[in-house]
């Protein structure tokens, strides 16, 4: 079974917002109840990596469905709210944002995220890997640049 831009899109944005109701569940333990912060520390770095995830998967389906930049830039914002990627899944089916198969291993275009998309969905387990890597690299940047600070 082939992952479709809509299979791979959908998981994404449920896994991201699944892991947002983890971290929103470990702050109230943390911050409300003041019981514990395990939920924080393990949900925190659990969502970090699924948000960058998304955001990755997102630009990957951006390209390849030929999106508006409003309508990628929609996609990616919608990981700031909690549990608005589930909003955005569902929006995107239904306005058929998303597709059944992918159009750049078939016919990938001239510019250069194309090709490089084309390559990366060509060959679904070196997508995999590289997705993989860019996600731990920009994993690894977030946790060197550190969360913003606060005032």
């Amino acid at each position: 079974m082939s992952t479709t831009p809509t299979r791979l899109f959908r998981t994404v944005a449920i896994a991201e917002a699944v892991t947002w109701t983890g971290l929103l569940i470990g702050m109230f333990l943390k911050y409300v109840t003041e019981t514990t912060e395990l939920g924080v520390r393990v949900f925190g770095m659990l969502h970090g990596v699924v948000f960058v995830a998304y955001v990755v998967t997102t630009v990957v389906v951006w390209v390849d469905r030929r999106w508006s930049l409003g309508r990628g830039a929609l996609a990616l914002v919608a990981a700031v709210p909690p549990l608005a990627t589930l909003v955005l899944e569902w929006w995107a089916v239904r306005k058929d944002w998303l597709g059944d198969s992918w159009r750049l291993p078939a016919g990938a275009g001239a510019g250069l995220p194309d090709r490089v998309v084309g390559w990366l969905i060509g060959n679904p387990l070196r997508g995999l890997a590289v997705g993989a890597v860019a996600v731990a690299l920009l994993t690894g940047l977030a946790l060197v640049v550190g969360p913003p600070a606060s005032s």
